[in-house]
């Protein structure tokens, strides 16, 4: 976790939420138990909880259902990591050992599996039909957006395609992160899609930086390969942007072409890419996007929760790795 004001606000709750996750292994198989522990100590910003947490303060909603929502979501986004890591082949997350690294595909799949269960048994626990609705239709989305991901999204240089793919891997759960208190505390419908818009719009800046860092940082920092998503086939904002002003470029379009790039082509392109106007452009689309959370956010009640959430909105497209 961060430690930053806004995360410090919620901190106990954080306690709390993780507390409660874990306790989903109680009764059953050890291994599960060993699994949620690894996973809830090797890090995470628990950006999604902090937001669930602060939202729902500001409408003074039940601590504990508000703590038993919060670690449903976190354990549902919990799950789709482990799934992601076993699906893109990832032996380390964070700079530590992911599950499938150490356990057979099956007994990853099955993890993955139990924690996505928990999630559900935990949204349901909140008692409220309208917000159990919301989570299975948010775990749809992410499940259709892998899928799409899988068989549509490979070498596919479109924008359309690039922001359908963002909201679904990333936004989506930010919207429930930020709506679902509002649902939890029966707001009108007013103020839950000022709610949704906040979410949605942070969650996408998060996804847009995140995309921005893959180009930007070190691997060593990143845990990961630099230029992962390109490896992979994802063309990501920066190369979108790079290939608007760059449509003749031989290797990018090689690739596209071809849907293979070796290591050295990886370099060029990553080089030239860096050295273009494409990272600034990413960075103003993510800060764009954090600037409309904020006009959605300044229609709420204003207070200590609301100035959290616009420091933890601005804190996304400031973040480093």
């Amino acid at each position: 976790m961060i430690d930053t004001p806004f995360f410090n606000i919620v901190q106990d709750g954080l306690v709390l939420v993780e507390d409660k996750i874990r306790s989903q292994a109680d009764g059953h198989n050890l291994t599960l138990a060993a699994a949620l522990n690894h996973l809830l100590t090797s890090g995470g910003k628990r950006i999604r909880v902090v937001v669930t947490l602060l939202a729902g303060g500001m409408f003074h909603a039940d601590q504990d259902r508000l703590i038993t929502l919060a670690a449903a979501i976190e354990a549902l986004h919990t799950a789709t990591l482990v799934h992601d890591d076993l699906i893109d082949g990832a032996l380390i997350r964070r700079g530590i050992p992911t599950l499938n690294a150490q356990w057979s595909p099956a007994a990853t799949v099955l993890t993955g599996d139990f924690i996505f269960a928990q999630a559900a048994k935990l949204a349901a626990e909140t008692d409220s039909i309208t917000v159990m609705r919301l989570f299975s239709e948010t775990l749809a989305t992410i499940v259709n957006g892998e899928i799409t991901q899988l068989f549509s999204s490979k070498w596919t240089a479109n924008r359309e395609n690039y922001y359908n793919r963002i909201y679904a891997k990333t936004a989506s759960l930010f919207e429930t992160a930020a709506s679902a208190p509002g649902l939890l505390c029966e707001c009108d419908r007013a103020t839950i899609e000022l709610l949704r818009r906040y979410g949605y719009e942070i969650g996408m800046a998060f996804q847009i930086i995140d995309d921005i860092l893959d180009f930007t940082g070190e691997q060593a920092t990143m845990g990961k390969p630099v230029a992962s998503d390109l490896r992979q086939g994802l063309i990501t904002l920066p190369a979108l942007f790079y290939l608007e002003t760059n449509p003749d470029d031989p290797i990018l379009m090689g690739l596209l072409k071809s849907n293979f790039c070796d290591e050295d082509c990886i370099n060029n392109l990553l080089a030239s890419i860096r050295n273009s106007g494409a990272i600034h452009r990413s960075m103003d689309e993510a800060r764009q996007a954090v600037s409309r959370a904020l006009e959605a956010l300044h229609q709420l009640p204003d207070g200590r929760e609301r100035q959290a959430l616009e420091d933890l909105a601005r804190y996304i497209v400031e973040r480093e790795i």
